[in-house]
């Protein structure tokens, strides 16, 4: 099978590494890729932006498979313009990635569909927001309703700031505050069929100790050995299959990854948003874990047979991540410091390059996740952490404390 991966952060290239251990993966193509893909897949230059510009690519490199990575090009409608053009590619319909691309079409489909989820008001107007703001009270949770790389919400007790960032983004929805561990469980579905894949836990602020502001994500763990072992199967029959069925009947089949963001209340799981693809840090852990074919199941989505799927193979144990991240992110980034330690097996790229004499550059915000396994969440937290410090990137930042309240009481961090 020829695969072409669409993307350039740490998400595509977990994609690539667990794609290129495949035996069924013949030929491996990432376009426009980073310095970690550089490796392992053969490059090419796109703007993944321009739908016309990814089905080309797809049909100039005979793929058989395309594997859309970001968000933005899934809205933008890449998935239909490859489509079109008659070749299998894994990542919904423009249309259908709006479950992403605007959390008010996102609220309709829960609605519609009995999802539970947080109450919301869609405001475009300060009084509006002022409104909800009083009637929700704190903390004060605004989303930006489109696309925002992951930084687009404010959870906070600062009224003051939290109209501050809905005034900053237009058009937000204010929410009531969900109580309770977020969980992250990625669903692949073909559009009828569902499968989820293991639950995993990430860590959104930049500080330990869950301060600071909202970052894209900064690491995470799989599995939790504090969730019940019935929430997944729940999570599938009122959350994921739902939202698929009410997507089908909206004519607009949702075929790719739902990734289903929960915060675990004491009335039970609660959607706190979808996204319409891998996240990342998540698929950094949980793809280090699976021992299926990951071409097959991708393909499998992509053509409607995910029902015939076996039953996914994981490997027994744990895995962690943790992100390293540029001086002065979640804001502007330094760019261009150079790293060293890059290059260690474990060591997934999101933000790189390499420079003209070969010299590996930040080119980002996350810079790089430091990935391992281990039979024991303990393992694989330590084996993290050493990949860490043999990492050296001036001003860089990395939490201290990704599963580690986990692995001391056995119950969720956040």
């Amino acid at each position: 099978m020829r695969v072409l991966v669409v993307g350039s952060g740490a998400r595509e290239h977990a994609l690539c590494l667990s794609l290129a251990a495949d035996p069924a993966v013949t030929a491996l193509i990432c376009a426009p890729g980073n310095a970690g893909t550089a490796t392992i897949a053969e490059h090419r230059g796109l703007d993944a932006s321009d739908p016309a510009a990814v089905a080309a690519l797809a049909v100039d490199v005979r793929a058989d498979l395309v594997v859309i990575g970001p968000e933005a090009p899934l809205v933008a409608g890449a998935a239909d313009a490859v489509r079109a053009a008659g070749i299998a590619c894994f990542g919904p319909s423009r249309q259908a990635a709006q479950l992403e691309g605007s959390k008010a079409f996102a609220k309709d489909v829960m609605a519609a569909a009995g999802v539970p989820t947080a109450r919301a008001a869609l405001c475009v107007t300060a009084e509006q927001v002022a409104a909800a703001l009083e009637e929700f009270g704190p903390p004060y949770v605004v989303k930006d309703d489109g696309l925002a790389a992951g930084k687009g919400v404010v959870v906070t007790a600062d009224r003051r700031q939290a109209a501050e960032h809905a005034a900053a983004c237009g058009r937000v929805l204010v929410e009531e505050y969900l109580d309770g561990p977020e969980v992250s469980l990625f669903c692949v579905t073909d559009g009828v069929s569902v499968l989820p894949l293991l639950p995993a836990q990430d860590f959104k602020r930049i500080g330990d100790g869950d301060t600071g502001p909202n970052t894209g994500g900064m690491g995470a763990y799989a599995p939790l050995d504090w969730l019940p072992a019935e929430t997944v199967e729940q999570v599938v029959a009122q959350v994921a299959q739902p939202t698929v069925d009410e997507l089908r009947r909206r004519g607009t089949p949702f075929a790719g990854l739902l990734y289903v963001g929960l915060a675990m209340t004491a009335a039970g799981p609660r959607v706190i948003e979808f996204n319409a693809r891998f996240g990342d840090p998540e698929t950094q852990v949980v793809l280090a874990l699976l021992e299926s074919s990951l071409a097959g199941l991708l393909h499998a989505a992509a053509t409607g047979t995910l029902a015939e799927h076996p039953p996914l193979r994981w490997r027994a144990g744990a895995a962690v991540t943790v992100v390293i991240a540029a001086a002065n992110y979640p804001g502007p980034p330094r760019l261009d410091d150079p790293i060293t330690g890059g290059d260690q097996p474990g060591v997934i790229h999101a933000g790189t390059r390499r420079d003209g004499d070969g010299v590996l550059r930040s080119a980002g915000g996350r810079v790089l996740s430091a990935t391992a396994v281990g039979d024991t969440l303990a393992e694989a937290r330590d084996a993290a952490y050493r990949l860490v410090a043999g990492v050296e990137l001036a001003g860089s930042q990395h939490r201290t404390d990704i599963a580690a309240k986990a692995l001391a009481t056995r119950s969720p961090a956040s």
